[in-house]
């Protein structure tokens, strides 16, 4: 078995972290450093670069099983995950065996990936028949972009801090920003010192809590800094040696998407840090974020898009001042350092709200659609910037959601730990004497309620189109979502924002359920 499948196995059979510790040290103790150098790559989420889409693993996985199509697609349902599916109905052979991942990716995925479909289908049944069933799984999962295994980043990062001896915050900065795996950028990467070229390379984001049900057990609401929540891009804005990066909290270098805001941060004296939000803005309000998305999608930007979309970015903390790492020092000293540095627009600072009274927090938390926020943030005053979401340090405190009634009108299987039972599903409205569907939701609903409604959705399937099926309009669910827009691509004309289950609605029946009418002018 490859080094890299029997790791993947060894995270897979446990769900202790010390023995996860263990098994990444472990390999990347005895690992080369090429080797170790795509193996953290891969675990940190990154993908094969292109990835093969999924038809090909079908047609690859049912020639070589030598099944029908057909049989294929519904074993496929039942067990949930293309991958393992694949993994199980290809066939193996005795012939050499694959050595390592690094022969792999060089020898097979990557040449895989580029070639023309037949010839794709060709190869992939010829390095199925040199791996074990193990293996196949896992180069399934690198082939399709899907490795997911129960390990975090974080996790990764503390591994290799205890092999190298080296503070877990330290080693998570070292991994910020942009790199390809490699030797070189592994010796690098556990040399003494890391690499010597940081002055692009953002710092871990600190990232927030969502508040409990109350604030009981906070403390003393003097503690806090309150800000206003937004909803945009988070990101982190770096001034050093006379050139400005914008990075995403997804860690994409923003480069030429914000150009007024590259312009602003000349301003900005050498060696700064902000952390903070891009905002579409205009008039003091931000504009909703499709605004915001229909910069984000543009490869050029046009004088049009800039005048349509203005945006900002508002800092709300600092990371970096004069070339000084300022992450450890009280979060109301970096604020007060923060707002006396010399912005101009569209670079905009925080405004920090100090409160004697929670019942004036809630308030202010109650009025945020009023002013296009989400809710607020509370900040510790004490608190340092930690990497990653630490308890007790950030806390975000979110409105309270719209909801609305809707009808259940098509089903999906889920993956993973919910493959075989019914879990995504498609609501609808009434428009008119007809259903009309407005959202996707498959979180919010309890194991228990999920088998439940697995057992329905089998008794009452009306029809099916591949693996959708449509049910008879009967079941009435509360959905929640943030926010509403119109939209042109949706049949209803509205598209709406982190849509959830909150409940069954057992009390209702389908006609009782709201009308799109209703619901658009309730919400828009």
């Amino acid at each position: 078995m490859l080094g890299f499948s029997l790791l993947i196995q060894r995270l897979d059979e446990t769900t202790k972290t010390q023995e996860k510790l263990a098994a990444l040290v472990e390999y990347f103790r005895t690992s080369s450093t090429t080797e170790a150098a795509h193996a953290v790559y891969f675990l940190l989420g990154n993908k094969l670069k292109p990835t093969l889409p999924a038809r090909v693993l079908r047609r690859a996985a049912a020639v070589s099983g030598e099944i029908p199509d057909w049989l294929f697609e519904e074993t496929y349902q039942w067990v949930g995950d293309l991958a393992e599916t694949a993994a199980v109905v290809a066939r193996g052979s005795e012939n050499k065996q694959v050595s390592s991942l690094v022969e792999v990716l060089n020898e097979w995925l990557k040449p895989i990936a580029r070639q023309a479909e037949e010839e794709q289908v060709h190869r992939l049944i010829e390095l199925w028949s040199c791996c074990e069933p193990f293996d196949r799984f896992v180069i399934n999962k690198l082939l399709t972009g899907n490795l997911r295994i129960g390990v975090s980043a974080k996790l990764v990062t503390k591994s290799l801090g205890l092999w190298l001896g080296v503070p877990a915050e330290h080693m998570q900065h070292r991994l910020m920003g942009e790199w390809s795996p490699s030797s070189e950028w592994f010796e690098e990467l556990i040399a003494p010192e890391g690499t010597s070229d940081r002055s692009k390379v953002p710092y871990p984001f600190c990232l927030a809590h969502a508040l409990p049900d109350a604030h009981e057990g906070l403390g003393g609401v003097e503690r806090f800094s309150v800000e206003w929540k937004w909803d945009g891009i988070r990101a982190q804005l770096i001034r050093r040696d006379k050139q400005t990066w914008i990075w995403s909290r997804g860690e994409e270098l923003l480069g030429g998407r914000f150009p007024e805001i590259e312009r602003a941060a000349e301003q900005l004296p050498d060696g700064t840090v902000l952390d903070g939000e891009i905002l579409a803005w205009i008039k003091d309000k931000p504009l909703p974020f499709t605004e915001l998305q229909r910069r984000i999608q543009r490869k050029k930007l046009t004088v049009k898009i800039l005048q349509e979309v203005p945006v900002v970015f508002l800092g709300f903390d600092l990371l970096e001042s004069n070339g000084l790492d300022m992450r450890t020092t009280p979060y109301s000293l970096r604020i007060d350092k923060l707002l006396t540095l010399p912005v101009t627009q569209p670079i905009h600072l925080v405004e920090r709200q100090r409160f004697h009274d929670w019942e004036e927090v809630r308030k202010m938390k109650d009025s945020a659609r009023e002013r296009g926020a989400e809710g607020v943030m509370l900040k510790t005053l004490d608190g340092r910037y930690e990497a990653g979401r630490v308890t007790g340090v950030w806390w975000k405190w979110k409105m309270d959601p719209y909801t609305v009634d809707a009808v259940l009108v098509y089903a999906q299987r889920g993956h993973g730990r919910r493959a075989g039972l019914f879990s995504d599903y498609t609501f609808a409205l009434w428009d008119e004497g007809r259903l009309v569907p407005i959202a996707k939701a498959y979180s919010g609903l309890t194991d228990a309620e999920i088998e439940r409604v697995d057992r329905w959705i089998r008794e009452n399937t009306s029809s099916k189109f591949g693996p959708v099926s449509e049910v008879r309009p009967e079941l009435v669910m509360e959905i929640a979502f943030e926010n509403i827009q119109h939209s042109t691509r949706h049949k209803s004309g509205v598209a709406v924002r982190f849509p959830r289950i909150v409940r069954i609605r057992e009390d209702k029946r389908a006609q009782d359920a709201d009308t799109l009418r209703d619901f658009k002018s309730r919400f828009l």
